[in-house]
């Protein structure tokens, strides 16, 4: 019985795994969902632009290693999410993309810059 016991809190230890990193909103509910219990907390607004900081680190890494699309549209949402938190609204950032572009032109012409003397 003891041996049981002891095989039951292992295992449970095994399967604790840590993350400490920002997630969408709905995943701790996704998580108890599938009947899994999750520890979270409310990051302080410093803590959250750091956080956001490492998720857009990592959301353009793991673009860098897929090509996928579904990782430029987590990559979006976080830079929305980075704007919001800065005072600045999806609209307010396209606007200021647009006449950046406008100004300074996109990227579509593939213009590699090589040197200027």
């Amino acid at each position: 019985a003891d041996e049981e016991i002891l095989l039951r809190i292992i295992q449970k230890a095994a399967v604790k795994k840590t993350y400490n990193k920002l997630v969408r909103d709905k995943i701790p509910e996704i998580i108890e969902n599938d009947g899994k219990k999750c520890v979270t907390r409310a990051l302080s607004q410093e803590e959250y632009l750091k956080e956001l900081c490492r998720k857009l680190d990592e959301e353009v890494q793991e673009y860098h290693e897929s090509g996928d699309h579904e990782e430029l549209a987590d990559i979006l949402e976080v830079v929305y999410a980075l704007a919001a938190a800065t005072g600045c609204t999806e609209d307010a950032l396209n606007t200021i993309r647009r006449e950046k572009a406008q100004k300074r032109g996109g990227f579509s012409k593939r213009i590699l810059l090589e040197t200027v003397e």
